[in-house]
């Protein structure tokens, strides 16, 4: 009787202090499990998987350029080209939306077309060397 009231009162001891333990056993050398995490909060999920996101973004934008680097540079080249050309149909409307410079270009034009036909289109010695720029041109932009 003597020895269950001493192992109640061992049991005791060591429940008060928060562990139980066998008397006579070395505990020191026995794995010890870590301390129990707190589970997360759904917010606290939430913001972990943002910020794991965000450090991974640099990569994921560097491999996506990597992979359609030529696609991407033809996309943005034909949205530049839509937005040029929208840019100066919007230049042109406001120009001839302006009461004196439509007509006044509209005979400029009329000016330079006739000058051009007078000065290349008349003799054919002039219509030759005509031909000969526009030859002269072709072989400068397209090669041969």
């Amino acid at each position: 009787m003597e020895t269950e009231q001493q192992q109640r009162e061992s049991i005791n001891a060591s429940l008060s202090q928060g562990t139980l333990a066998l008397e006579g056993v070395d505990t020191a050398n026995l794995p010890k499990l870590p301390p129990a995490a707190e589970p997360e909060s759904q917010l606290q999920q939430i913001s972990r998987q943002v910020s794991e996101f965000l450090e991974q973004l640099p990569e994921y934008l560097s491999s996506f350029f990597q992979d359609y680097k030529q696609p991407l540079i033809t996309l943005a080249l034909i949205l530049a080209a839509i937005v040029t050309a929208k840019i100066v149909l919007a230049v042109l409307d406001a120009i001839n939306g302006t009461p004196l410079l439509s007509p006044l270009f509209e005979l400029i034009g009329i000016s330079y077309a006739t000058w051009f036909i007078f000065r290349y289109f008349l003799k054919a010695s002039t219509r030759q060397e005509l031909a000969d720029e526009i030859q002269s041109l072709k072989s400068q932009f397209l090669g041969g």
